[in-house]
């Protein structure tokens, strides 16, 4: 339930009688918030992908593979770091967690219909699984 304006105004006002009275424990309280750490390890899995650029180019440059590869693979590790940091951070949950986008529902019948009401048929979907 939304907080009224009055509500969030006073609530506003008790935030900063607080920073005002103990600016320490206002510090800490803020640090406890879990956004505050999600930014972090977006930084530094941003600084690490800039770290993935160099390696890759100064094993393109000085014809090391190894380096080439231990860059691609820091930019790729880096690179999903800072996709799920992000999505922790802005409250997006991971495709996984969120399950199927148009999940499946059988009739009394037996006959299979998407969420949307739209009969699905075993020809729409036999690439990805067969349900016939």
């Amino acid at each position: 339930m939304p907080l009224s304006e009055h509500e969030r105004r006073q609530l506003e006002q008790i935030e900063a009688a607080l920073r005002a009275g103990d600016p320490r424990f206002a510090g800490a309280v803020r640090a406890a918030d879990p956004r505050v750490h999600y930014r972090r390890r977006v930084v530094a899995a941003a600084l690490g992908f800039l770290v993935g650029v160099g390696l890759l180019l100064t094993g393109v440059v000085v014809n090391v593979i190894l380096v080439g590869v231990a860059g691609f693979v820091v930019l790729l590790v880096c690179t999903l770091w800072a996709v799920t940091s992000y999505r922790r951070m802005t409250g997006r949950a991971p495709a996984k967690d969120r399950g199927l986008g148009n999940k499946r529902l059988t009739d009394p019948d037996g006959t299979s219909r998407s969420e949307s009401g739209n009969p699905t048929y075993c020809w729409q979907v036999a690439a990805a699984r067969p349900l016939c």
